[in-house]
């Protein structure tokens, strides 16, 4: 265990650094603001089908996420016991990536009409989670049909949620 933990604390390789320090935070945000936002979005649009009210609902979700997923990311370790690097900087990138994972299918509803807005919101929530499942596969190791599936099912799971509810 000690070795292990010695060869964790030590590793001086930079493609691990970067996974740890950068892609890791970079991805949980990505992932955070890509899922996490669709409950809220969509249920805006559907309950009131107005475009408007959903991008307003869309951008504070993206923003509050944003600087929620930031400060949990920052406040989770010092970065010293694990090597996951500065708190503040992997705080930051977790904040952005959740950011930009929530406002790509939030901008769609700009548009005036909202069934047009709803099948854009529709193909860019699918992208975000073709390019997710590709990120854990290309960094991650993780097996690209899974990966997909995984992390379908979770999206999917939030926007039927967000469905559900905008409909009641």
């Amino acid at each position: 265990m000690a070795d292990n933990f010695e060869v964790l604390h030590h590793n001086k390789n930079p493609e691990h650094a970067l996974l740890l320090k950068v892609i890791q935070p970079g991805l949980a945000g990505l992932m955070d603001g890509s899922v996490s936002t669709l409950a809220p979005l969509f249920a805006a649009a559907f309950a009131t089908h107005q475009v408007h009210v959903a991008f307003l609902v869309g951008l504070s979700a993206a923003t509050g996420a944003g600087i929620s997923m930031a400060f949990a990311e920052g406040l989770s370790d010092s970065g010293e016991l694990t090597g996951r690097g500065n708190p503040v900087i992997r705080g930051l990138i977790t904040g952005f990536m959740t950011f930009v994972g929530g406002i790509f299918h939030t901008v769609p509803f700009l548009l005036k009409n909202l069934d047009s807005a709803l099948y854009l919101a529709y193909l860019v929530v699918g992208v975000e989670l073709v390019v997710i499942a590709y990120i854990r596969y290309r960094f991650f190791k993780m097996n690209f049909i899974l990966s997909i599936l995984q992390v379908v099912l979770g999206g999917a799971l939030v926007f039927i949620a967000g469905i559900l509810i905008g409909k009641s």
